[in-house]
Formats: C-alpha cells, structure tokens, sequence
C-alpha cells in the first residue's frame, strides 16, 4: 500500500522574501499590484482592505524573489482585527530579506509613521523607504521630509503610475542572487469558495498547515483572495481563499462588491473548486448560487461540509439527502465531511482534488467513444458519431441525423452513461449536438 507523503510548503530556498509595510491606505496593496505585474490584491479608497498577507512572486534584472503585501498596521492598536493584521505582518517580517516602509508623501509624517519606523528599525533588516504619491517634482521635493524616521534609504516612488520603481527595486534586490527558473511541479490550482463565515480561511490553514490566514468569527475576515501552495507527492496544490460571496443586495461597500468579482474570477482561473458548506446552518439559496458560479465555469467541484463535528453523526445521512435534494445539478460532484478546526477529514482532501482534476483534464479517444456509443441504447434518434471536443469541462459533441437539439432529459441520459462508462467522477461535463455537415449553431450548451 502506497503511503503519502504529510504536505509541505514549496522550497523557497534561495529565494529572497521581500515584506511591505505601512499604516493603513498608503498604497501598499497598488505597490503590490505594479511589482508583481497583477491584480493581485484588491485596492480601493477605503482603509483597512488589505487584512491578511498576501504572497505573490516577482523578478528584477533576472533576481527573483517573493513580494508580500501585508495589512496597514497601526503599532499600539487593540481592537482585535488591527492586532491579528500586526501578527500576520510579524510573521512575514519574522522571514523578511529586505522591507519595503510606504508611507503617504501626500501627507505630513503621522505617529503612526513614526511607531512603525522604530518597530522596523528594531528588526536590525534592510529597510527602504519607500515615498508614495510622489508623482509630481513638488512632491519629489517633499519626500526629503522624510528622512527624519531614521531609514537612509528613501526613495520618491508612485506605485499608481509607475514612477520611480525601477529604482526602488534597484536598491531593494541589490543583494539577490540572480537566479535561474526551478523545475516546474506538476500544478493544482484549488479555490476555496463559499458563503461568509463557513470556515474558508481555517480550512485554508488546516490544509497547509500554516496559520496563513486571518481566521475569526466576526463574519467577511477575509477580503482579499489569500492563497498557499503546499507540495504533495509530486504535486504542487496552489490553495485560494476567496472573500465570502454575499447576495448583491447585501454588498453595499465597493470592497465587498470587489471581493465578490475578485472570487468569481479566482473560480474561472481554478482547476478544482471546493465548495464550503456550514453544517450548522444547513444548505441555503446562496449556497446553490455560489456553487452555480463554479459549475457554470466548467471548474471540476468537491461539496466540503465544514463544523460536521458540532452535528453529530447520526444527522450527517439526513444533510446529505438534503444537500442532494437542494443541489440537484451538482450530483457529480463528491460531498466529504470535514472538521477544518480540529482537522478531522481535511487530509482526504488532497486524494479527492487530485482525482477532480484528473477527470476534467480527461480526453477519451474518437474510437473509444464510437464502440461506447454502439453498446448505447439510444432510440430518440440516430447518433451518427461522437467525439469529444475539449476539456476542463470535458465537452462532447453528438453528430445526428437532424439538426435539432437533444431534449434536455435525452442529453442527461448521455451524460450520464458517458460517466458511467468513463468515469469523469468532480467536473461537470458538456454534451453539443451538431448535424452532420450542417454549420455550428451558437447556443448554450448544458452542462451535467
């Protein structure tokens, strides 16, 4: 019997981390943004968006390195979710080769400014100070004021419009090894959906057996899309924990709206969605909408009910029948019931998303599906052949007699024996109908 291998974080090995620091609504997350070449993290004019640290990777003159974007940190804060952002930001800061101090060159040196620059130079690690909004020669000017938090190196920058971050990144990697691109992993891209305060980040932390993400129950923690890759057997698992979907009549602030367009593109660019459920609550409209999000994108699927331990065994059969019976469109897809706090069902996990992936990344020969198709008994009309078009989702296409569609039920009878006879066990699948020689006609195709 095969035995796995306990999951780990991906070598970082001569790999430098650089951290980006500062009060909250300087630019951080914008500095992120144009380093890393993506819109990684959500920016916004409201304070306090960016919550967890957020991981990205960035290369500079052929030296390439970690960049993470931590929460705007007010030093002598108590409230609870200013201090899990200081300890989040401690433990990027903890691994740090080089810190990245924004500060605001639009406004006058604050307190707050002044607490973090003692608190970093405390640290005895290379700090660049990096002066933001600085976008004009006045405010170029301005950025001389700033020399009095004690930091050397201070540099003009505007992470918006680009300026000066040649240079910044010039200064900042000018210890770095210039590195050669690793070997490339075998790559899973999961992320982790569902309705706000389900357990998306505690799970996210039970998976990779880090404590990555800010985890609380006040609920919408999480804002940004946080995500960790863990390695297994081979396998690279990239984890995203989206922001909790909400109804849009309850997404009132633009960071809410903007989470919510942050996850859904999350889900378009996974290769397996896990759809986190609350046992506690049992299955709701959101529910089944969010999880249409996933099954729409053709995203391979696995239904994880979260808290099933403060249920109890004997209740788990009668949630299941109801999670069937409300999620009827999802049957392919696998439930497993897990306990994220204590851990309990989460390592199953991995075996399920492998075997999701699998199937949606599976083709089946021209030839295997024509001796299938004439073993298929099937009168409503005459099937000509079939072939399969694509993957992820696996899209097959009938050529018929007449150039109708299928009826709804005649296509999920296909589906159906495709599955049986072939597996495709996590990702829904797309079943066309096409006329021989006639033109393809654009229509929506179903998928089962």
């Amino acid at each position: 019997m095969k035995t796995e291998m306990p999951p780990v974080a991906p070598s970082t090995e001569g790999m430098p981390a650089v951290v980006i620091v500062g009060r909250p609504n300087v630019g951080k997350s914008t500095l992120f943004n144009r380093i890393t070449g993506d819109r990684r993290s959500i920016v916004g004019d409201e304070p306090g968006i960016t919550r967890d640290r957020i991981h990205g990777m960035a290369e500079h003159r052929r030296r390439r390195f970690e960049l993470i974007d931590t929460g705007g940190i007010v030093v002598n804060d108590s409230e609870y979710i200013p201090s899990q952002i200081l300890k989040q930001a401690q433990f990027a800061l903890e691994a740090a080769a080089h810190i990245i101090f924004l500060v605001d060159g639009r406004s006058e040196i604050a307190a707050p400014d002044r607490d973090l620059a003692k608190m970093l130079l405390r640290l005895g690690k290379p700090v660049t100070l990096a002066v933001n909004k600085a976008d004009t020669i006045q405010r170029d000017a301005l950025a001389n004021e700033f020399f009095e938090l004690g930091i050397g190196q201070v540099f003009p920058v505007s992470a918006e419009h680009g300026i000066g971050i040649e240079d910044l990144l010039d200064q900042v990697t000018a210890s770095f090894p210039e590195s050669e691109a690793p070997d490339k992993l075998p790559e899973i891209k999961v992320a982790i959906i569902g309705r706000p305060n389900v357990g998306k980040s505690t799970l996210l932390n039970a998976l990779t057996g880090l404590d990555r993400a800010i985890v609380s129950p006040i609920a919408g923690t999480t804002r940004d899309a946080v995500d960790e890759s863990v390695v297994l057997n081979g396998v690279e698992y990239t984890f995203v924990d989206t922001a909790g979907i909400r109804r849009k009549g309850k997404t009132s602030q633009m960071t809410e709206k903007l989470s919510v367009v942050m996850a859904r593109r999350h889900i378009r660019m996974a290769h397996v969605v896990l759809l986190i459920l609350d046992a506690t609550e049992g299955v709701l409209g959101l529910d089944a909408t969010i999880a249409g999000y996933a099954h729409e994108g053709g995203r391979g699927l696995i239904i994880v009910v979260n808290k099933w331990d403060l249920i109890g065994e004997a209740i788990k059969r009668k949630f299941e029948v109801e999670l069937r019976d409300n999620l009827k469109f999802l049957e392919y897809a696998p439930v497993v019931f897990v306990s994220a706090k204590t851990g309990n069902g989460v390592k199953s996990l991995f075996r399920l998303i492998r075997k999701a992936h699998e199937s949606a990344s599976l083709r089946v020969s021209t030839g295997e599906l024509n001796r299938f198709l004439q073993a298929l008994e099937f009168e409503e009309r005459k099937i000509l052949y079939i072939t399969q078009a694509s993957i992820r989702p696996p899209t097959f296409v009938l050529f018929t007699d007449k150039s109708t569609p299928l009826h709804f039920s005649h296509e999920r009878y296909i589906s159906n024996q495709i599955r049986k006879r072939f597996g495709f066990e996590g990702t829904p699948i797309v079943v066309k109908t096409r006329a021989r020689n006639a033109p393809a006609k654009r229509r929506p195709a179903r998928q089962r």
